[in-house]
């Protein structure tokens, strides 16, 4: 029997016993809601003991209308996270949307991060991989959890074995997502570090996200729970300063002044959750 295999970013172990944090806005905005959010970020962490790693999109490329605000861009909007990462000390984490972006990205941040419609796109995995940074890869919508070990042999292909995986629902009905307690046991199964992405979770697709209807916050305590108790690795949690005025996703994003007693029950469940962890089985993995 062997656990999680441990990925490193920056100076957090990603899979071992302590639990860590994806956080930070959606998408790139101003320099002052990236950088009160990030001095936000930095104060949890040091009071709850939870390592960060910060988040933001310089591009969303997946916005339902053109009208919608996309972000700064790859050259603008690297500078602002580099910015975040000489100041506050954060390993970072950024969305790549074509092969051409994984190069350049990354030689600014630790993890590059493959949104969920694109997982299967070899060209785009291949690239980021053979970066050498973190890859995270975020299960589809559209795609059996177990079936998520194919974008990782991809990866894998080319040398790089420094994966992680990221939950966040599955495609049910019109506009929906449902989150299966199922997909953390199988998605663990690979051996990799397992995310659970819970602010996206609750998008309610179809919805404009500026709308209070385009996202479910009253199950996010519930759902945080079941996986952190499901046994993953470390949460994602998009936050803001005033996510109504946020310019992507504002219905599912977490005020960040609500973050951190969000985050305490969450770390109580996961000390008793490894307290009585079972490993990985060994067949489960990669080899």
């Amino acid at each position: 029997m062997k656990d999680t295999r441990i990925v490193h970013v920056g100076g957090i172990a990603c899979g071992s016993e302590q639990l860590f944090l994806i956080s930070g806005p959606c998408v790139i905005e101003s320099d002052e809601v990236m950088m009160r959010t990030a001095e936000k970020l930095k104060e949890v962490s040091e009071r709850l003991r939870i390592p960060v790693i910060y988040k933001s999109s310089f591009t969303k490329d997946n916005r339902s209308s053109v009208d919608f605000y996309q972000g700064p861009g790859l050259d603008e909007g690297l500078r602002s996270l580099q910015r975040i990462k000489q100041e506050f000390g954060f390993p970072l984490l950024t969305d790549i949307h074509n092969p051409q972006q994984a190069a350049p990205v990354a030689e600014v941040c630790d993890v590059l991060q493959i949104p969920a419609y694109l997982c299967m796109q070899t060209s785009l995995i291949l690239e980021a991989a053979k970066t050498g940074a973190v890859i995270n890869i975020k299960h589809g919508q559209f795609l059996a959890p177990d079936n998520m070990i194919k974008p990782v042999e991809k990866a894998r292909s080319v040398g790089n074995d420094k994966i992680i995986l990221t939950e966040r629902g599955y495609t049910f009905g019109y506009n929906d997502l449902v989150v299966d307690p199922r997909a953390f046991y199988l998605m663990r199964q690979t051996g990799y570090p397992l995310v659970f992405d819970i602010t996206h979770a609750i998008r309610k697709y179809g919805i404009p996200s500026a709308d209070p209807r385009g996202g479910n916050r009253p199950v996010m305590p519930t759902i945080a729970r079941a996986g952190v108790a499901a046994g993953v690795d470390g949460v994602f949690i998009e936050t803001h300063p005033d996510p109504a005025k946020a310019l992507c996703d504002a219905a599912s994003q977490l005020s960040m002044h609500d973050l951190e007693e969000f985050l305490k029950p969450l770390l109580d469940l996961h000390a008793v959750e490894v307290k009585h962890r079972q490993p990985v089985a060994a067949a489960a993995q990669p080899r």
